[in-house]
């Protein structure tokens, strides 16, 4: 079988892997050109770049795929599949229509819900019991296409998106083999109309702490934005201002009471903080410039105590 890989970041990386220890070795990958990165912005190749070039993979980077010049490297290959991982770039119908069992892409969602760029954040934010990965045709649409493959997994209460993270990337590599394993064109299934729902884009903005909303909301935030962008609040310093502060472990806390903000009580290596409906306790917190540490240590820097608010 002649296969083709298009991805970009780790994500699609493992899945690169994956499809590398099965035996098979794509005949070409696609990634996205080189992007400015670090502190002296120096353009940096892509996690599935460095290990196609590891490996010793032909790798193409074009800017667009909506042009026959920037297709031709993909129409040469004359490809039985192209297994397609958070690229990132718009495969148009000529492209899809280039492989001869056409595009198979691995989603991070339970289609038809989360459609979209950030399907993982979104599952947890919304507080879903489970999601999953699925193995999608690839059409015109968005993530709209017939699905080959569906593997569910839970949502823990202590999940963040870095650990589901780790978990989909698994299961969406051992997936993609699984349907390898089985010579094309594979049988797939509609997605249904009903349960359609959209993962937006995450704005900066979002991962802003909303002390107002309910305890399970806080918590759900905080997890959902571990490890990026990493949710974050400010709070007063004695006779400094406002200092921001990124939170990156929470649980629901015992307390209730207080203006929402407000540090009830300091526990161990933890704080309790008020919300809108009940409290959260902060395990793990960070200030600009220095390493994540224990919430008393945080609050022992700042001369914190019980009765002083997060904003």
């Amino acid at each position: 079988m002649r296969v083709g890989f298009a991805g970009t970041p780790d994500f699609a990386a493992r899945a690169l892997q994956a499809l590398l220890d099965a035996g098979h070795r794509p005949q070409l990958v696609l990634t996205q050109p080189d992007r400015p990165a670090g502190r002296g912005l120096a353009p940096q190749p892509s996690a599935v770049k460095t290990l196609a070039l590891a490996q010793g993979l032909a790798v193409a980077q074009p800017e667009t795929l909506k042009t026959a010049e920037a297709r031709a490297t993909l129409a040469d290959a004359a490809l039985d599949v192209l297994v397609v991982v958070a690229y990132g770039l718009i495969l148009p119908p000529e492209a899809l229509a280039l492989p001869r069992w056409g595009c198979l892409n691995i989603h991070a969602s339970l289609l038809p819900r989360w459609r979209g760029a950030a399907p993982l954040q979104r599952a947890i934010l919304a507080g879903d019991a489970e999601t999953g990965v699925c193995i999608m045709q690839m059409d015109v649409g968005l993530d709209t296409g017939p699905v080959v493959r569906r593997v569910t997994t839970p949502i823990a209460p202590d999940e963040t998106t870095d650990s589901l993270h780790e978990r989909l990337a698994r299961l969406g590599g051992e997936a993609i083999c699984a349907v390898l394993a089985e010579s094309g064109p594979w049988l797939a299934e509609s997605q249904p109309a009903e349960g359609v729902t959209y993962a937006a884009k995450i704005d900066k903005a979002e991962a802003r702490i909303d002390w107002t909303a309910s305890a399970a909301a806080v918590d759900r935030q905080v997890r959902a934005f571990n490890p990026i962008p990493g949710a974050w609040s400010e709070v007063g310093r004695h006779g400094m201002g406002l200092e921001r502060v990124k939170v990156w472990q929470s649980s629901l806390g015992p307390l209730n009471g207080g203006v929402p903000g407000e540090i009830l009580a300091i526990s161990g290596e933890a704080l309790c903080v008020a919300t809108g409906q009940g409290s959260v306790m902060l395990g793990e917190l960070q200030r600009p410039g220095q390493r994540r540490g224990p919430a008393r240590a945080f609050c022992q820097g700042l001369g914190l105590q019980v009765g002083d608010r997060f904003e």
